[in-house]
Formats: C-alpha cells, structure tokens, sequence
C-alpha cells in the first residue's frame, strides 16, 4: 500500500511541540477554492486575539499564479473571510477561516461561486431552503489505487460492503472515524458516516444547512477530510468514477426543503419544484460537476444505483432516478426531495444555486438569470 513520506515522520515527535504554550497568540488558517475549482489550498497567520466572528478577521492575499488564479505579472489575489470554525489539528483557541477569492480589482475570482450563490440565497430566505449533502467519496493510496484493493488485482464484487463491519468489509475506518470527530469539534453540521457500496468508498452526510452554511459546511468538511488523510498518508478522491467497469461511482447526493414543503400538505410544492427541474436538467447536469457534465458523464449511466445523464426521471424510494422522494415523504405528505444528479467533486454553491434558481425564483431556460 503506498502511503505518503509525510505519515512516516513520527506523531509522537511532532505531539512534544504541538502540547507547548501559545501564550496569547492564535493561529488563523485561510482556506480557499483553487483555480481548478475543486482543490483547497490554505495558508495560516498569527493573530494577537481569539476571533469571535467573521468580522473580527482582516483580509489577506496571496499567490495567484501558484494556484491557477491569476497571472505571475498580476498575481496578488484577496482572500476575504467567509466562514469561522474551531481548528480541530491545532484545537482552541486556534481557527479554521473558509475564504472568498477576489482578484486585483476586488471581483470575484471566476471559481468563487460563493458570492453569486450568497445573493441567491438572500432572495429567498424567508422561505427558509434547508439542505442536507451526502458526500461520497473514495480513499486511495498516494499511487491512485484504492485502499486495502489487493496491488494487481480485484476485491470480491459489490455487496457485502455498504455498511459492512469487519477488516474484510471496510477498509479505511480510522480515517472515517478521525474525520467525524475533528467535524464536530470544529462546528461543521456533519450529521452521520457510512461505508459505501464500492470497498474503500465511503460517505459522510453535512446538513440540515440553511442557506449558503450547506456551502461553507461542506467545503469546510472536505478540507478536515483531506487534512486528516494527509496525517494518515493517503488520499480522499471525489472523483465521480474512479475506478471503470462494474463498479459504484460517488455523487453527492443533495436533499432540498422549502418552509413550504416541511408543512402539512407540502407535497404539492415538492411535486411543483420537480415539473420545474425536468424542465431545465441541462441546466442542472452543467451546474453539478466542475467540468460541465463531462465528469459526471462517466458516472450517470443509468447502472450503479444512477439515472441516465440524458433522461429526468423521478419517483418515490427509486435510487435509479433523478429526483427520489422518500418513501415516508410520499407517507406523509410533507418533507424533502433529493436530488441524485450532483457529482462528488461538485461546488456545492453551484448545485444549491441552481436548485433555488429552479424551484424558487421559477427560472427557465438554459442560463441563468442575471439579478
């Protein structure tokens, strides 16, 4: 199993100076969204206070020639403070703080999708869209191949590992477990974990969110996943398809809820939204990977539990279509819809936009509109 160089140094060394005073000192880490629009990077400052909100924390630059952002003879890029969380690897009195990008002259960076979702999001919030992200996503070795997979060869098929237990049936819990713990501490609204149809798959739920918090959450869930892989020597890929043939690939699947639809009788607004979503599923496919469609093409197949990227379907307990409504929804007359499409690697702005777009402010058409 390849593992990184990094996760050979020893954690006991590193434990000696990482349990030394600070004083009255508070390291800040910025984390932001690269140029390819699904990479993090971040860079951490010493603040002379404890932050207590977004206010509280100056703005910042940095390279953008490095990051895919900018070019070296203008490459001064602005990070401006999003989000706070409590730093779960360096703990209290320490933060995580999920920036915006603005380039040379303060508009957005073109994969700082954030700022548009944000206005989006204030148009609408009286009617208090809620959202839950089910994030799916594969563990590899530092060579690309899947941990715990034998080196030239398969795992037994699909079947036993959704959920399973046991050293032959989840590979990979410890950095599930790490990951659920450090969310909480640092205030993501992570709500639970479960090991995936594929083996070294894996997937963890952020929500309920309102607003752009579903955003900030999931962005911030990611960063804690990839850093706490980095400390075990491995990798967490989003990629939608990672492995090719009879095997599951990973979504993030995205439930969607309006005050409306949480109400008595509220199945009739779900049942609206949807005829609106089957009206503009291009739109959508665009919207719910990075590539346009492209990454999601190899995923959306209609096979592994996924509807065909060319056709909208929905239906109540279907895993193979679009839009599912759950089945105590169809019970109850009330509740949420999930929505299938969206890819693991997607911008989580982007897919959460493009649902209020649809369903709330009755967009039509293949772009949209501009406020």
């Amino acid at each position: 199993m390849a593992t990184s160089a990094s996760a050979s140094l020893s954690k006991a060394v590193k434990q000696q100076y990482m349990e030394l005073p600070q004083g009255d000192k508070v390291q800040a880490m910025y984390i932001w969204i690269d140029g390819t629009g699904e990479g993090l990077r971040c860079k951490t400052r010493t603040l002379d206070f404890e932050p207590k909100s977004i206010e509280d924390l100056p703005e910042w630059n940095f390279d953008g020639s490095s990051t895919y952002q900018s070019e070296g003879s203008n490459s001064d890029m602005y990070l401006v403070p999003s989000a706070i969380f409590r730093d779960p690897f360096r703990k209290d009195p320490n933060k995580l703080v999920l920036c915006e990008v603005l380039k040379y002259n303060r508009k957005p960076a073109e994969t700082n999708l954030r700022i548009t979702c944000k206005k989006v999001m204030d148009m609408v919030e009286e009617q208090h869209p809620w959202f839950g992200m089910e994030q799916e996503y594969t563990i590899l070795g530092t060579d690309g191949h899947p941990f715990g997979w034998p080196s030239n060869g398969f795992p037994g098929p699909q079947g036993p590992y959704y959920c399973g237990v046991g050293a032959d049936k989840a590979y990979g819990r410890d950095i599930v477990e790490a990951h659920y713990r450090a969310c909480l501490y640092a205030g993501v609204q992570i709500c639970g974990t479960n090991a995936e149809v594929m083996p070294a798959q894996w997937e963890f739920q952020v929500g309920p969110c309102e607003g752009i918090n579903m955003g900030d959450h999931l962005w911030v869930a990611r960063f804690i996943l990839h850093r706490v892989c980095e400390d075990f020597g491995v990798v967490a890929s989003f990629d939608p398809k990672p492995i090719p043939g009879n095997w599951n690939g990973a979504g993030c699947h995205t439930n969607f809820s309006t005050k409306e639809m949480r109400e008595d009788g509220g199945l009739k607004a779900i049942e609206d939204s949807i005829e609106k979503l089957g009206k503009r599923h291009q739109y959508h496919i665009r919207a719910y990977d990075p590539k346009g469609g492209l990454d999601n093409a190899r995923r959306l197949t209609g096979h592994h539990e996924t509807s065909n990227i060319d056709e909208f379907s929905a239906g109540v307990a279907n895993r193979g279509a679009s839009i599912r409504i759950p089945r105590n929804v169809g019970q109850e007359k009330r509740g949420y819809f999930e929505d299938r499409r969206p890819s693991a690697n997607c911008d989580p702005y982007a897919v959460i936009e493009a649902l209020i777009r649809t369903c709330l402010l009755n967009e039509e058409g293949d772009e949209p509109a501009d406020y």
